[in-house]
């Protein structure tokens, strides 16, 4: 089958790569030939594979309008998936998927969580605030994975501050690092789903990926990182204050948390409430609002939020 299209006023640099380094990695994974004639691009090949070529085209067509690249990791991305889906399956958007996994591909499911994704390609310092199982840890550390795997950063630091949510810690077994194992753990089930044991084992020995308490941050300067704090309603504003000014040099951070949820002491503030009229309108610093229409947990998990929303409003 031969296919024919025009790739007139599309920057050619960007697509094709720098010395054409994006083509020759195209003609690597697929047996059709690509010809480049000026603006015209010559596909020829077995049929469904010069289906797959040509969506994989238009889809680093899309990511160059939208973004004005393409980096190594969203070739890798998109090459994947096309050849991982049907010919005849119909993607609106392949370019918003996050990772691809060995079973699997992380993209967003919902507006809100599109959004959020497209903040962070964007800005530098994102907040993510909305109410349980919208997705905010998990897809926070699908996009530092990503960066890592793509060798934009080179390690990611994962924190969470470990207070308690109505128990003790002083009643759990264990030394201090057992105790505070527990909060951590959703950071790890996280990595588990996307790194193979043994890869996720290597990359915390090589310190490529550090899972901390918030208060080993301090005294810190993370430069070339991916930094994620999560939990960051039950931060002080001092805590909030001491993260964002670790960020150093070439690095990002996503900052989550659910504000509905402050397992503070009743009289003090909670970092994250606050910090959004602090950094209000600064160039770099986005905040985005997730809500019940972004749950992707168990039905009833939207309903429970919204049976809440509707119970403090009518205490209110």
């Amino acid at each position: 089958m031969q296919k024919r299209f025009s790739i007139k006023g599309v920057d050619q640099l960007q697509l094709l790569g720098f010395q054409d380094v994006n083509l020759r990695s195209i003609q690597q994974r697929f047996s059709t030939k690509i010809i480049i004639r000026g603006t015209d691009v010559l596909l020829d090949g077995a049929a469904a594979e010069v289906i797959q070529v040509e969506k994989l085209f238009s889809e680093l067509i899309l990511l160059i309008n939208r973004n004005g690249k393409v980096s190594e990791r969203d070739l890798e991305t998109l090459i994947y998936l096309v050849k991982s889906i049907s010919p005849a399956t119909k993607e609106e958007d392949l370019s918003s998927v996050i990772l691809g996994t060995k079973s699997d591909f992380i993209r967003p499911k919902t507006k809100g969580q599109l959004a959020y994704y497209q903040s962070t390609l964007k800005n530098d310092i994102v907040f993510v605030i909305g109410p349980a199982g919208t997705g905010k840890t998990y897809l926070a550390v699908a996009i530092a994975v990503a960066h890592l795997k793509a060798h934009e950063v080179s390690r990611i630091v994962l924190a969470r501050p470990a207070v308690e949510a109505g128990e003790s810690l002083g009643f759990l077994p264990g030394d201090f690092r057992e105790k505070i194992d527990p909060y951590l753990r959703p950071l790890y089930d996280a990595l588990y789903d996307m790194l193979s044991g043994d890869k996720l084992r290597q990359m915390i020995e090589r310190g490529e990926i550090e899972i901390v308490p918030l208060a080993y941050m301090r005294g810190r300067t993370l430069n070339n990182a991916f930094v994620i704090l999560d939990e960051a309603q039950n931060t002080t504003p001092n805590q909030m204050k001491m993260f964002l000014t670790r960020l150093g040099v070439s690095s990002k951070a996503i900052i989550t948390g659910d504000i509905t949820q402050v397992d503070l002491p009743v009289k003090q503030k909670s970092g994250l409430i606050i910090i959004q009229d602090i950094l209000k309108g600064i160039e770099g610093i986005d905040f985005v609002y997730l809500d019940e229409k972004d749950v992707v947990r168990h039905r009833l998990v939207r309903e429970i939020i919204k049976a809440y929303e509707v119970y403090n409003q009518n205490s209110d």
